[in-house]
């Protein structure tokens, strides 16, 4: 029996990596391809397979330990295998007598092996290529059941539309905007200091190095998630994917068509930016994603939805320096939320934004050379407003209705 060292495949630029799960012990039978350790590597994480069955013989690293390309995690005993002969089927004694010495040495096949099996035969359609799993969307759902699907040896391929991973989370979502939240925050405590006797000088905003440290900052995890896809051997296709058949998903990209056959598929397309019927198309007019491009800081903005994405926004340009006013149709900002928990954040927005209208419709906005007329009804509704920039961030509808 031989004992085989198992050791950590090449992670790229990535090095001292944390180990956040041990998923066997020593003594357990594993199989090949079966989990062992969970690593993690800033937004992604990845399980590190056993190279072949056996038994752990032993383990060389713990939970919160760091390892790196080549650091030997565990030893493994190699399973043994032997053809069955006369000796080794179970019941059959060594020492019964044969009928011939020529059986005596030939190996026997077990009868359940070689009896004839009926296969069910799913006939595919026609296609350019095959996947076990096919899976539609590379966002933080797509690419997790993706990366899971190629750990547990199935033959996986995954469509997304845009050149990169990540889906809207990475890209136009919670990574862009988290990291302009950093940077308000520090804003926002420099200035708060202030009241303690510390008085910062007020902050010169450089609207092209915070692009540039936005896009790093994205451009350094879509790498991550190209690189464990292309470890993980998962196939990468870019278009956009369409049903043509209950197995098979026509994809579209630059004017050229490819179709791929599938046994299982995962639709896990995301969501859109709703869009309100009746505004001008106006480049001025922006939604979340036309917002975190930091296009300029504008002296008047209004943010039509007083949700999580608005208020987000709301937040980030009001410590850029705009004057911001937010509008939401419901009776309270974050509908859905507690409202014992909205209503702190209520007062404290109040104080520091110009306008929070609760309970008012936008009716319509004109566009003119010197702003956006924006035009308001409801109780406690102003007169037409003129901004520089509206953000409209009313929800997201799924793009599931596309397929």
């Amino acid at each position: 029996m031989s004992v085989l060292d198992v050791s950590i495949p090449d992670l790229g630029n990535f090095a001292d990596v944390p180990v956040i799960d041990v998923l066997v012990a020593v003594g357990d039978e594993v199989q090949l391809e079966t989990p062992l350790i969970t690593l993690e590597t800033d937004k992604a994480s990845m399980d590190v397979p056993s190279p072949a069955a056996g038994r752990i013989a032993e383990l060389l690293v713990s939970k919160g330990a760091k390892v790196s390309k080549g650091t030997v995690i565990a030893r493994i005993e190699e399973a043994a295998t032997a053809p069955l002969t006369q000796a080794t089927i179970p019941g059959r004694s060594p020492n019964a007598p044969q009928s011939a010495p020529a059986v005596q040495a030939a190996p026997i096949v077990p009868a359940a092996i070689v009896a004839p099996v009926t296969v069910p035969v799913v006939k595919l359609p026609a296609a350019d290529r095959h996947a076990q799993l096919l899976v539609l969307g590379a966002g933080p759902g797509g690419y997790t059941a993706a990366f899971r699907a190629a750990d547990l040896g199935q033959k996986v391929v995954l469509v997304e539309r845009w050149p990169v991973l990540g889906g809207v989370c990475l890209n136009v979502g919670c990574i862009p905007s988290k990291t302009l939240l950093h940077a308000a925050k520090v804003i926002d405590d420099a200035a708060a200091m202030a009241a303690h006797g510390v008085i910062f000088v007020l902050p010169k905003i450089d609207l092209s190095k915070l692009r540039g440290w936005k896009s790093a900052v994205v451009k350094k995890l879509t790498n991550g998630l190209r690189l464990l896809a292309k470890q993980r051997k998962v196939e990468v296709l870019q278009g956009t994917g369409r049903f043509a058949g209950p197995q098979l998903v026509e994809i579209e990209h630059d004017g050229r068509k490819q179709r791929v056959s599938f046994e299982q598929c995962i639709i896990a397309t995301g969501s859109a930016a709703v869009r309100l019927p009746g505004f001008p198309d106006d480049p001025r007019i922006m939604d979340s994603t036309d917002a975190l491009e930091l296009p300029d800081v504008p002296q008047r903005l209004l943010v039509i939805g007083g949700g999580i994405i608005g208020l987000e926004m709301a937040c980030v340009y009001s410590a850029l320096g705009a004057r911001v006013s937010v509008v939401e149709l419901a009776k309270q900002l974050m509908p859905g939320c507690d409202v014992d928990l909205v209503r702190p954040l209520e007062k404290r927005i109040k104080a520091r934004y110009e306008q929070v209208l609760i309970g008012v419709k936008v009716t319509g906005i004109e566009a003119r050379s010197a702003g956006l007329v924006v035009s308001f009804e409801g109780s406690g509704a102003p007169v037409p407003q003129t901004y520089d920039r509206v953000l409209v961030a009313v929800g997201r509808v799924p793009n599931g209705q596309l397929l």
